[in-house]
Protein backbone atom coordinates (compact mmCIF):
# COMPACT_ATOMS: atom_id res chain seq x y z
CA UNK A 1 0.00 0.00 0.00
CA UNK A 2 1.44 3.48 -0.77
CA UNK A 3 0.57 5.58 2.15
CA UNK A 4 0.61 10.06 1.55
CA UNK A 5 0.55 11.78 5.23
CA UNK A 6 -1.63 14.88 5.22
CA UNK A 7 -0.24 16.60 8.11
CA UNK A 8 -0.79 20.29 10.51
CA UNK A 9 2.33 22.49 9.97
CA UNK A 10 3.35 21.07 13.94
CA UNK A 11 3.08 17.69 12.80
CA UNK A 12 6.03 18.11 10.16
CA UNK A 13 8.51 15.43 12.52
CA UNK A 14 5.74 12.98 12.66
CA UNK A 15 5.32 13.10 8.76
CA UNK A 16 9.21 12.64 8.47
CA UNK A 17 9.32 9.99 10.82
CA UNK A 18 6.54 8.29 8.67
CA UNK A 19 8.11 8.46 6.01
CA UNK A 20 11.46 6.52 7.21
CA UNK A 21 9.18 4.15 8.17
CA UNK A 22 7.78 3.41 4.84
CA UNK A 23 5.26 6.32 4.23
CA UNK A 24 5.62 7.66 0.47
CA UNK A 25 5.48 11.30 0.92
CA UNK A 26 3.75 13.73 3.20
CA UNK A 27 2.00 16.96 2.28
CA UNK A 28 0.82 19.75 4.62
CA UNK A 29 -2.23 21.75 5.07
CA UNK A 30 -3.22 23.94 3.74
CA UNK A 31 -3.43 21.26 0.54
CA UNK A 32 -2.53 22.57 -2.88
CA UNK A 33 -4.17 20.37 -5.11
CA UNK A 34 -2.33 20.81 -8.20
CA UNK A 35 1.17 19.48 -5.81
CA UNK A 36 -0.93 16.58 -4.20
CA UNK A 37 -1.81 15.51 -7.50
CA UNK A 38 1.07 15.74 -9.16
CA UNK A 39 2.86 13.27 -5.70
CA UNK A 40 -0.41 11.13 -6.08
CA UNK A 41 0.47 10.40 -10.22
CA UNK A 42 4.14 9.43 -8.87
CA UNK A 43 2.82 7.08 -6.30
CA UNK A 44 0.39 5.45 -8.78
CA UNK A 45 3.12 5.18 -11.70
CA UNK A 46 5.45 3.35 -8.52
CA UNK A 47 3.32 1.02 -7.00
CA UNK A 48 2.75 0.11 -11.26
CA UNK A 49 6.50 -0.87 -11.37
CA UNK A 50 6.09 -2.17 -8.05
CA UNK A 51 3.47 -4.75 -9.20
CA UNK A 52 4.91 -5.56 -12.92
CA UNK A 53 8.23 -6.05 -10.86
CA UNK A 54 6.40 -8.77 -8.70
CA UNK A 55 4.56 -10.15 -11.52
CA UNK A 56 7.50 -10.61 -13.63
CA UNK A 57 8.89 -12.68 -11.05
CA UNK A 58 6.13 -15.22 -10.41
CA UNK A 59 6.07 -15.84 -14.20
CA UNK A 60 9.93 -16.39 -14.34
CA UNK A 61 9.27 -18.67 -11.13
CA UNK A 62 6.53 -20.08 -13.16
CA UNK A 63 8.51 -20.54 -16.33
CA UNK A 64 12.06 -21.61 -14.87
CA UNK A 65 11.39 -22.92 -11.22
CA UNK A 66 9.30 -25.97 -10.69
CA UNK A 67 6.15 -23.94 -12.91
CA UNK A 68 6.72 -26.48 -15.76
CA UNK A 69 7.03 -29.83 -13.36
CA UNK A 70 3.56 -30.81 -13.34
CA UNK A 71 2.13 -33.29 -11.07
CA UNK A 72 1.06 -34.31 -7.54
CA UNK A 73 1.76 -38.21 -7.65
CA UNK A 74 4.07 -39.81 -4.69
CA UNK A 75 6.61 -39.73 -7.04
CA UNK A 76 6.51 -36.20 -8.60
CA UNK A 77 6.60 -34.92 -5.16
CA UNK A 78 9.61 -36.99 -4.30
CA UNK A 79 11.39 -35.50 -7.60
CA UNK A 80 10.16 -31.82 -6.22
CA UNK A 81 12.00 -32.96 -3.01
CA UNK A 82 15.12 -33.50 -4.49
CA UNK A 83 15.32 -30.82 -6.25
CA UNK A 84 15.15 -28.33 -3.44
CA UNK A 85 17.56 -30.60 -1.87
CA UNK A 86 20.34 -30.68 -4.82
CA UNK A 87 19.73 -27.46 -6.33
CA UNK A 88 21.66 -25.62 -3.76
CA UNK A 89 24.73 -28.12 -4.15
CA UNK A 90 27.82 -28.13 -6.75
CA UNK A 91 26.81 -32.03 -7.11
CA UNK A 92 26.62 -33.38 -10.69
CA UNK A 93 23.30 -34.83 -11.58
CA UNK A 94 22.43 -37.83 -13.58
CA UNK A 95 19.15 -38.14 -14.42
CA UNK A 96 17.61 -41.35 -16.03
CA UNK A 97 13.99 -42.16 -17.31
CA UNK A 98 12.71 -42.72 -20.64
CA UNK A 99 12.67 -40.60 -23.94
CA UNK A 100 9.52 -37.62 -22.83
CA UNK A 101 8.95 -38.09 -19.28
CA UNK A 102 10.79 -34.34 -18.82
CA UNK A 103 14.49 -34.70 -17.66
CA UNK A 104 15.12 -31.49 -19.30
CA UNK A 105 12.79 -29.63 -17.23
CA UNK A 106 14.13 -31.41 -13.94
CA UNK A 107 17.52 -30.05 -15.29
CA UNK A 108 16.19 -26.30 -15.91
CA UNK A 109 14.78 -26.59 -11.77
CA UNK A 110 17.94 -27.73 -10.41
CA UNK A 111 19.69 -24.75 -12.89
CA UNK A 112 17.22 -22.55 -11.36
CA UNK A 113 17.18 -23.42 -7.85
CA UNK A 114 21.11 -23.28 -7.12
CA UNK A 115 23.16 -20.33 -6.57
CA UNK A 116 24.10 -20.25 -10.32
CA UNK A 117 20.32 -19.29 -11.50
CA UNK A 118 21.90 -15.82 -12.80
CA UNK A 119 24.19 -17.88 -14.58
CA UNK A 120 23.87 -19.35 -17.95
CA UNK A 121 22.21 -22.70 -18.59
CA UNK A 122 23.29 -24.26 -21.74
CA UNK A 123 22.26 -27.49 -23.52
CA UNK A 124 23.46 -29.60 -25.65
CA UNK A 125 21.73 -32.93 -26.94
CA UNK A 126 24.88 -35.49 -27.69
CA UNK A 127 22.37 -37.91 -29.74
CA UNK A 128 21.50 -35.38 -32.57
CA UNK A 129 25.10 -35.17 -33.61
CA UNK A 130 28.07 -36.71 -35.67
CA UNK A 131 30.96 -37.31 -33.09
CA UNK A 132 33.27 -34.97 -34.82
CA UNK A 133 30.75 -31.99 -34.28
CA UNK A 134 29.74 -33.06 -30.69
CA UNK A 135 33.63 -32.49 -29.77
CA UNK A 136 33.56 -29.28 -31.43
CA UNK A 137 29.89 -28.14 -29.43
CA UNK A 138 31.74 -29.34 -26.33
CA UNK A 139 35.09 -27.48 -26.50
CA UNK A 140 35.34 -25.24 -29.11
CA UNK A 141 38.15 -25.15 -32.12
CA UNK A 142 40.36 -22.80 -33.39
CA UNK A 143 40.06 -21.51 -36.75
CA UNK A 144 41.35 -24.20 -39.15
CA UNK A 145 41.17 -26.78 -36.81
CA UNK A 146 39.19 -29.12 -39.14
CA UNK A 147 37.73 -28.42 -43.03
CA UNK A 148 35.23 -25.98 -42.75
CA UNK A 149 36.23 -24.62 -39.22
CA UNK A 150 36.92 -20.71 -40.76
CA UNK A 151 36.26 -18.97 -36.98
CA UNK A 152 37.16 -19.53 -33.36
CA UNK A 153 34.24 -20.90 -32.06
CA UNK A 154 33.80 -21.24 -28.21
CA UNK A 155 32.56 -24.72 -26.95
CA UNK A 156 29.59 -24.92 -24.63
CA UNK A 157 31.64 -25.71 -21.43
CA UNK A 158 33.28 -22.63 -22.03
CA UNK A 159 29.26 -20.80 -22.60
CA UNK A 160 28.25 -22.13 -19.87
CA UNK A 161 31.03 -20.83 -17.13
CA UNK A 162 29.89 -20.01 -13.61
CA UNK A 163 26.94 -21.93 -14.88
CA UNK A 164 25.38 -24.97 -15.86
CA UNK A 165 26.26 -27.48 -18.96
CA UNK A 166 23.05 -29.92 -19.50
CA UNK A 167 24.05 -32.91 -21.66
CA UNK A 168 21.42 -34.73 -22.58
CA UNK A 169 21.47 -38.58 -23.99
CA UNK A 170 25.00 -38.82 -22.63
CA UNK A 171 24.86 -42.55 -23.11
CA UNK A 172 25.30 -41.67 -26.74
CA UNK A 173 28.92 -40.39 -26.34
CA UNK A 174 32.50 -42.36 -28.02
CA UNK A 175 34.48 -44.00 -25.94
CA UNK A 176 37.15 -41.73 -26.63
CA UNK A 177 34.56 -38.12 -25.40
CA UNK A 178 33.79 -40.26 -22.30
CA UNK A 179 37.75 -39.80 -21.76
CA UNK A 180 37.69 -36.22 -22.60
CA UNK A 181 34.50 -35.73 -20.76
CA UNK A 182 35.90 -37.39 -17.55
CA UNK A 183 38.91 -35.25 -17.72
CA UNK A 184 36.97 -31.58 -18.06
CA UNK A 185 34.92 -33.17 -14.55
CA UNK A 186 37.93 -33.78 -12.71
CA UNK A 187 40.49 -30.89 -13.88
CA UNK A 188 37.29 -28.58 -15.05
CA UNK A 189 39.95 -28.02 -18.26
CA UNK A 190 40.16 -28.51 -21.66
CA UNK A 191 41.74 -27.25 -25.24
CA UNK A 192 39.97 -26.13 -28.30
CA UNK A 193 40.12 -28.53 -31.27
CA UNK A 194 43.50 -26.98 -32.98
CA UNK A 195 44.66 -25.11 -30.00
CA UNK A 196 47.30 -26.55 -27.42
CA UNK A 197 46.40 -23.18 -24.87
CA UNK A 198 44.55 -24.84 -21.98
CA UNK A 199 40.85 -23.15 -20.83
CA UNK A 200 40.01 -23.73 -17.19
CA UNK A 201 36.32 -23.18 -16.35
CA UNK A 202 33.55 -23.46 -13.51
CA UNK A 203 30.78 -25.58 -14.67
CA UNK A 204 28.27 -27.71 -13.17
CA UNK A 205 26.94 -30.59 -15.45
CA UNK A 206 23.84 -32.41 -15.20
CA UNK A 207 23.47 -35.34 -17.65
CA UNK A 208 20.39 -37.32 -18.62
CA UNK A 209 19.89 -40.94 -20.49
CA UNK A 210 17.66 -42.67 -21.57
CA UNK A 211 19.34 -46.41 -21.27
CA UNK A 212 20.68 -47.88 -18.31
CA UNK A 213 24.67 -46.51 -17.65
CA UNK A 214 25.11 -48.85 -15.22
CA UNK A 215 23.93 -51.47 -18.11
CA UNK A 216 25.89 -49.83 -20.48
CA UNK A 217 29.34 -50.29 -18.26
CA UNK A 218 28.56 -53.97 -18.04
CA UNK A 219 28.12 -54.31 -21.52
CA UNK A 220 31.65 -51.94 -22.06
CA UNK A 221 29.58 -49.33 -23.93
CA UNK A 222 30.40 -46.82 -21.12
CA UNK A 223 33.54 -45.91 -19.21
CA UNK A 224 33.34 -46.91 -15.95
CA UNK A 225 35.25 -44.23 -13.76
CA UNK A 226 33.03 -42.04 -16.13
CA UNK A 227 29.89 -43.04 -14.71
CA UNK A 228 30.84 -43.28 -11.10
CA UNK A 229 31.81 -39.77 -11.83
CA UNK A 230 28.48 -38.61 -13.16
CA UNK A 231 26.28 -40.90 -10.51
CA UNK A 232 27.26 -38.29 -7.60
CA UNK A 233 23.34 -37.97 -7.41
CA UNK A 234 20.88 -39.74 -9.65
CA UNK A 235 16.87 -39.28 -10.50
CA UNK A 236 14.76 -41.32 -12.10
CA UNK A 237 12.32 -40.22 -13.74
CA UNK A 238 9.04 -41.98 -13.52
CA UNK A 239 6.66 -43.34 -16.63
CA UNK A 240 3.18 -41.14 -16.97
CA UNK A 241 1.91 -44.66 -17.23
CA UNK A 242 3.36 -45.15 -13.65
CA UNK A 243 2.16 -41.83 -12.58
CA UNK A 244 -1.44 -42.04 -14.21
CA UNK A 245 -3.19 -39.90 -11.78
CA UNK A 246 -0.69 -36.81 -13.02
CA UNK A 247 -2.90 -37.28 -16.43
CA UNK A 248 -5.99 -34.76 -15.36
CA UNK A 249 -3.45 -32.37 -14.34
CA UNK A 250 -1.02 -32.16 -17.16
CA UNK A 251 -3.81 -32.32 -20.08
CA UNK A 252 -5.54 -29.03 -17.92
CA UNK A 253 -1.61 -27.84 -17.97
CA UNK A 254 -1.31 -28.32 -21.66
CA UNK A 255 -4.86 -27.54 -23.29
CA UNK A 256 -4.44 -23.63 -21.26
CA UNK A 257 -0.89 -23.54 -23.24
CA UNK A 258 -2.13 -24.74 -26.33
CA UNK A 259 -5.55 -22.70 -26.16
CA UNK A 260 -3.21 -19.29 -25.80
CA UNK A 261 -0.52 -20.15 -28.41
CA UNK A 262 -3.23 -21.07 -31.20
CA UNK A 263 -5.20 -18.32 -29.61
CA UNK A 264 -8.45 -20.85 -29.07
CA UNK A 265 -11.19 -20.55 -26.02
CA UNK A 266 -11.63 -24.30 -25.70
CA UNK A 267 -13.82 -25.20 -22.33
CA UNK A 268 -11.66 -27.79 -20.99
CA UNK A 269 -11.95 -31.88 -21.69
CA UNK A 270 -15.01 -34.04 -21.08
CA UNK A 271 -14.66 -36.48 -18.66
CA UNK A 272 -14.90 -39.37 -21.57
CA UNK A 273 -12.07 -38.33 -23.32
CA UNK A 274 -10.43 -38.13 -19.60
CA UNK A 275 -10.92 -41.53 -19.37
CA UNK A 276 -9.86 -42.73 -22.53
CA UNK A 277 -6.61 -40.23 -22.16
CA UNK A 278 -5.83 -41.93 -18.32
CA UNK A 279 -6.28 -45.77 -20.01
CA UNK A 280 -3.69 -44.80 -22.43
CA UNK A 281 -0.33 -46.31 -22.37
CA UNK A 282 1.69 -43.15 -23.46
CA UNK A 283 4.71 -45.20 -24.87
CA UNK A 284 5.72 -41.20 -25.30
CA UNK A 285 5.34 -40.23 -21.93
CA UNK A 286 4.53 -36.48 -21.53
CA UNK A 287 5.94 -35.26 -24.77
CA UNK A 288 3.19 -37.46 -26.70
CA UNK A 289 0.62 -36.24 -24.11
CA UNK A 290 1.40 -32.79 -24.58
CA UNK A 291 1.48 -32.95 -28.70
CA UNK A 292 -2.32 -34.89 -28.49
CA UNK A 293 -3.22 -32.04 -26.58
CA UNK A 294 -1.92 -29.40 -29.25
CA UNK A 295 -3.06 -31.32 -31.89
CA UNK A 296 -6.54 -31.59 -30.48
CA UNK A 297 -6.71 -27.58 -29.84
CA UNK A 298 -5.84 -26.82 -33.72
CA UNK A 299 -8.58 -29.23 -34.66
CA UNK A 300 -11.05 -27.70 -32.48
CA UNK A 301 -14.26 -25.94 -33.64
CA UNK A 302 -15.83 -23.39 -31.63
CA UNK A 303 -15.29 -23.43 -27.32
CA UNK A 304 -17.37 -26.58 -27.19
CA UNK A 305 -15.25 -28.81 -24.48
CA UNK A 306 -12.77 -31.95 -25.93
CA UNK A 307 -14.38 -35.01 -25.86
CA UNK A 308 -13.89 -38.21 -26.43
CA UNK A 309 -14.30 -38.79 -29.97
CA UNK A 310 -11.71 -35.86 -30.32
CA UNK A 311 -8.55 -38.15 -29.65
CA UNK A 312 -7.11 -39.74 -32.08
CA UNK A 313 -7.69 -42.93 -33.24
CA UNK A 314 -4.94 -44.84 -32.51
CA UNK A 315 -5.14 -43.71 -28.81
CA UNK A 316 -8.89 -45.00 -28.72
CA UNK A 317 -8.26 -48.34 -30.92
CA UNK A 318 -5.07 -49.18 -27.79
CA UNK A 319 -7.67 -48.71 -25.16
CA UNK A 320 -10.10 -51.07 -25.75
CA UNK A 321 -11.73 -52.34 -22.49
CA UNK A 322 -12.11 -56.18 -21.19
CA UNK A 323 -14.05 -58.25 -23.31
CA UNK A 324 -17.62 -57.75 -23.07
CA UNK A 325 -17.35 -54.72 -21.01
CA UNK A 326 -17.59 -50.85 -21.71
CA UNK A 327 -16.62 -48.34 -19.01
CA UNK A 328 -18.26 -45.38 -18.33
CA UNK A 329 -16.80 -42.81 -15.48
CA UNK A 330 -19.10 -41.22 -13.35
CA UNK A 331 -20.95 -38.01 -14.70
CA UNK A 332 -20.90 -39.04 -18.22
CA UNK A 333 -24.27 -37.39 -20.07
CA UNK A 334 -26.82 -39.51 -21.21
CA UNK A 335 -25.90 -38.57 -25.05
CA UNK A 336 -22.24 -39.48 -24.43
CA UNK A 337 -23.48 -43.00 -22.73
CA UNK A 338 -25.26 -43.29 -26.30
CA UNK A 339 -22.87 -42.64 -27.97
CA UNK A 340 -19.93 -44.40 -26.16
CA UNK A 341 -22.73 -47.69 -26.22
CA UNK A 342 -22.85 -47.48 -29.83
CA UNK A 343 -19.54 -47.38 -30.96
CA UNK A 344 -18.03 -50.29 -28.52
CA UNK A 345 -20.93 -52.76 -29.36
CA UNK A 346 -20.21 -51.57 -33.38
CA UNK A 347 -16.22 -52.70 -32.50
CA UNK A 348 -17.47 -55.66 -30.73
CA UNK A 349 -19.98 -56.91 -33.82
CA UNK A 350 -16.69 -56.14 -36.02
CA UNK A 351 -18.77 -53.06 -37.39
CA UNK A 352 -21.66 -55.31 -38.71
CA UNK A 353 -24.44 -53.01 -38.74
CA UNK A 354 -27.41 -55.53 -38.61
CA UNK A 355 -25.60 -57.20 -35.93
CA UNK A 356 -25.38 -54.07 -33.84
CA UNK A 357 -28.88 -53.61 -34.51
CA UNK A 358 -29.84 -56.48 -32.94
CA UNK A 359 -27.49 -56.85 -30.18
CA UNK A 360 -28.32 -53.27 -29.41
CA UNK A 361 -32.26 -54.03 -29.85
CA UNK A 362 -32.84 -51.28 -32.03
CA UNK A 363 -33.65 -50.80 -35.56
CA UNK A 364 -31.50 -51.09 -38.41
CA UNK A 365 -32.68 -47.17 -39.14
CA UNK A 366 -32.83 -46.08 -35.84
CA UNK A 367 -29.13 -47.57 -35.68
CA UNK A 368 -27.91 -45.37 -38.96
CA UNK A 369 -29.20 -42.18 -37.71
CA UNK A 370 -27.27 -42.71 -34.56
CA UNK A 371 -24.24 -43.05 -36.54
CA UNK A 372 -24.93 -40.35 -38.41
CA UNK A 373 -25.58 -38.38 -35.67
CA UNK A 374 -22.65 -39.14 -33.21
CA UNK A 375 -20.25 -39.05 -36.22
CA UNK A 376 -19.40 -43.10 -36.05
CA UNK A 377 -17.56 -44.51 -38.96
Amino acid sequence: ICVILIAEQPDVERAVEAMRRGAYDFQTKPLNLGKLEAVIQRAISQQRLVLEKHELERRLDEQYGLGNLVGKSRQMVKIYDAVRQIGPSRATVLIQGETGTGKDLVAQAIHNNSPRRLEPFVKLNCANLPEALVESELFGHVAGAFTGALHMRKGRFELADKGTLFLDEIGELSPGLQSKLLRVLEHQQFERLGDSKTITVDVRLIAATNRPLDRLVQEGQFRSDLFYRLNVVTIDMPPLRHRKEDIPLLAHHFLREACQRNHKQIEGITRGAMDVLIRYNWPGNVRELKNIIEGMVVRAHGKQPIDAHDVPDHVRRSVQPEAGEIRIPTGTSMAEVERIVIEETMKACGYNKEACARTLNIGLRTLYRKLKEYDIR
